[in-house]
């Protein structure tokens, strides 16, 4: 079996890359529908709706368990995972994005007169999600790996 072969065989790959390619092209699909145009940098960036982080951590979760079972080292790393990337998608990402939009509001006024590139560029709002949003992919994560068991 050849190094491609062996890669599109693994259920559990497959099921993560394809949970997170779904939920970028839906977040990049939502956010376009609420502001009118597309923003590619969404296709790929991180925050918004659905969270892609809880997607993919969810489909590898999910697929650990289908095929190894709740038992099974593998589930119990999984989980513990995606866990730790969804409490800090809700968490300490969601605050970084929030500290951002004040950060920029304040750059944008410069009240210091600051001087130089990295007060010109704008930093990233779009860094964690709210619990709906994780919700959301963790949700689109377990369908994901569900529906791409019945292909394996």
């Amino acid at each position: 079996m050849n190094f491609l072969d062996a890669l599109l065989d693994n259920y559990m790959l497959i099921s993560a890359v394809v949970g997170w390619t779904i939920a970028q092209v839906l977040k990049t699909a939502i956010d376009a529908y609420f502001n009118k145009g597309i923003n590619w940098e969404r296709l790929t960036g991180s925050g918004g709706m659905p969270s892609s982080h809880s997607s993919t951590v969810c489909a590898l979760t999910t697929a650990a368990a289908l095929q190894y079972g709740l038992e099974s080292p593998y589930f119990a790393i999984c989980f513990v995972l995606a866990s730790v990337v969804m409490y800090d998608a809700t968490g300490v990402r969601r605050e970084t994005g929030k500290q951002a939009v004040i950060l920029n509001k304040i750059l944008l006024d410069n009240p210091f007169n600051w001087k130089g590139e990295e007060f010109e560029k704008k930093l990233k709002e779009y860094v964690g999600h709210t619990p709906l949003q994780v919700l959301a992919g963790a949700i689109l994560g377990i369908l994901v790996a569900f529906v791409v068991k019945t292909q394996y």
